[in-house]
C-alpha cells in the first residue's frame, strides 16, 4: 500500500522533468482568477514543496555525513582547507535548516486553507510569485513594505 494519498495522486507531475513542471505552471496560469488555489493548484504546490522537502534532507544528510566523516590527523593547511569549508557547509545547512522550516511552514498553510494568501493583508499572494517562491507568505507589495522598513531600520542602526 502506497503512502501517498488519494489527493496528491490527483496531480502527477514527472519533477525530473522540467519542462513538464513548466508545463503545469502554464495551465495553472491559465486557470481563471476565480481558481485560484484550487485543490489542483494546492497539489501542485504540495508536491512541489515536498520533493523540495526531500532534497533539502538528503542534501542535509550529506552534509552531515561528510562533517562527520574528517580526518583530523592532517597536516596545517589540510587543516585550514577543511575549517574553511566546514565553514561554508556549516552556513549552508544553516540556510537549508532554515528552509526547511519555511517548507513545513506552507505545507501547514495548504493543510488549514491559508496557503497562497498574503498574511499581513489576506490577499492572493498570486500565482507566479508562488512558481518562484512557493514558502512566500507574504504577497509582493507587503513583502516590499517589510524590506523597506528593514533596510531603513538598518540604516538608521548603522548611522
Amino acid at each position: 500500500m502506497s503512502n501517498q494519498s488519494t489527493d496528491e495522486k490527483a496531480v502527477n507531475v514527472d519533477w525530473e522533468n522540467e519542462s513538464s513542471e513548466k508545463a503545469w505552471e502554464a495551465k495553472l496560469l491559465a486557470m481563471p482568477t476565480s481558481d485560484y488555489m484550487n485543490d489542483e493548484q494546492l497539489q501542485f504546490f504540495r508536491h512541489r514543496l515536498l520533493a523540495e522537502r526531500s532534497e533539502l534532507e538528503v542534501h542535509l544528510k550529506e552534509i552531515k555525513t561528510a562533517i562527520a566523516s574528517h580526518e583530523r590527523d592532517s597536516d596545517e593547511a589540510d587543516q585550514a582547507s577543511f575549517e574553511e569549508e566546514l565553514r561554508l557547509a556549516l552556513r549552508q545547512a544553516d540556510r537549508e535548516s532554515r528552509l526547511l522550516s519555511n517548507i513545513e511552514a506552507a505545507l501547514k498553510r495548504i493543510e488549514n486553507g491559508e496557503y497562497g494568501y498574503c498574511e499581513e493583508t489576506g490577499e492572493p499572494i498570486g500565482l507566479p510569485r508562488l512558481f518562484f517562491r512557493p514558502t512566500a507568505k507574504l504577497c509582493i507589495e507587503a513583502k516590499e513594505r517589510q524590506e523597506s522598513k528593514e533596510h531603513h531600520y538598518r540604516k538608521a542602526r548603522w548611522e
